[in-house]
């Protein structure tokens, strides 16, 4: 058997239950922090433990282009990808800024871009190839360089293991990766392409008709119902890097924050090849991008947030942690009725 086929572990059930218990004898009326409840008794169950910590989070950013770009489906040259894995590594980008906020391992993983990069601590250099091949006329990717962006996706995730995480963040950068990721929507909730694309990272309403029309071309070209080979013909690189981290993630026991759009069409599709992980994701928000509702709704995900956020990179999950911080803050450490001497409901 495969590795990313491998049964993930279930949630402790009676720790679920314990830290509902606990939640009841806390100075509140049931149920007044919503969702903020809900994750703190989630990460319990997950962490095996009545009241759960989160400091060691790990960051890792996936880069890598697409044959798809060459088409003129994003507002940004290609070049851009490369440039942007050097910020990362820099600090200058928004999920850097984040990252060091807080104080979280952080690393780039770079599994393919059109250009070179300069060596540098932080990134790591696993390239497959420059780039994917154009979804819209070829696959994207052979059989064997899946494997090898998955298993790129599982080393990730053992750092992670190695770090003592208690949460996952993978983040993604690549141009053209909306459409890769829309195509994946498309194909894998059998769904026309124009209810799932979105104007990316900028493209005007003129060109959206000429990107809707290429993924249809796509997806015509593209019939299988396999989501491996789903992710082969249409995926990316660094959304094949997602798939692996997330489906490993969960075999370790590592949660994962999810972060947008592109971040939880890789968690629909590993979701799909491995079901026994959906219980160890979690979403941080619904972002702006015109399918992350749809596939939202189809992986039944309750995200913490919508502020309308479209970057990318991680950047939104980053910014939820704060908040999974402070909920579980609220479940440890309020005052039970008995020790605060307030009566409780009758």
């Amino acid at each position: 058997m495969s590795w990313y086929l491998q049964e993930a572990p279930g949630v402790n059930q009676q720790i679920l239950e314990d830290a509902g218990a606990h939640q009841l004898t806390l100075t509140k009326p049931p149920g007044a922090l919503g969702a903020l409840e809900d994750v703190a008794l989630k990460m319990a169950s997950l962490q095996g433990v009545v009241k759960p910590e989160l400091e060691r989070i790990y960051i890792s950013i996936f880069a890598g282009d697409h044959g798809i770009a060459a088409q003129g489906v994003s507002a940004f040259p290609q070049a851009v990808t490369t440039e942007m894995v050097k910020n990362f590594a820099t600090g200058g980008a928004a999920i850097s800024v984040l990252a060091r906020r807080l104080n979280a391992k952080f690393e780039v993983v770079n599994l393919g871009t059109l250009f070179e990069v300069d060596d540098h601590a932080q990134i790591i250099d696993a390239r497959i190839a420059p780039g994917t091949a154009d979804f819209s006329v070829a696959s994207a990717m052979d059989k064997e360089q899946l494997e090898v962006a998955l298993a790129q996706g599982q080393n990730a995730a053992q750092r992670a293991k190695g770090n003592n995480s208690q949460l996952f963040i993978g983040g993604e950068m690549g141009i053209g990766n909306t459409s890769s990721a829309s195509a994946l929507a498309a194909a894998n909730l059998n769904m026309p392409a124009k209810e799932l694309v979105g104007l990316g990272t900028g493209i005007s309403e003129e060109q959206l008709p000429m990107k809707v029309k290429l993924i249809d071309q796509a997806l015509a070209l593209h019939t299988s119902n396999e989501p491996m080979t789903q992710l082969q013909h249409l995926g990316g690189f660094e959304i094949a890097g997602l798939v692996g981290a997330y489906i490993r993630c969960a075999q370790l026991r590592i949660p994962v924050l999810v972060d947008g759009f592109i971040s939880s069409v890789a968690a629909l599709m590993a979701v799909a090849i491995n079901p026994s992980i959906s219980p160890w994701l979690l979403y941080s928000h619904e972002s702006a991008e015109a399918g992350h509702q749809k596939v939202l709704t189809a992986l039944q995900a309750r995200p913490l947030l919508n502020i309308g956020m479209r970057l990318g990179e991680g950047s939104g999950a980053a910014l939820v942690v704060s908040l999974l911080q402070s909920a579980l803050a609220l479940h440890n450490d309020m005052a039970t009725f008995a020790q605060a001497g307030v009566s409780e409901k009758e």
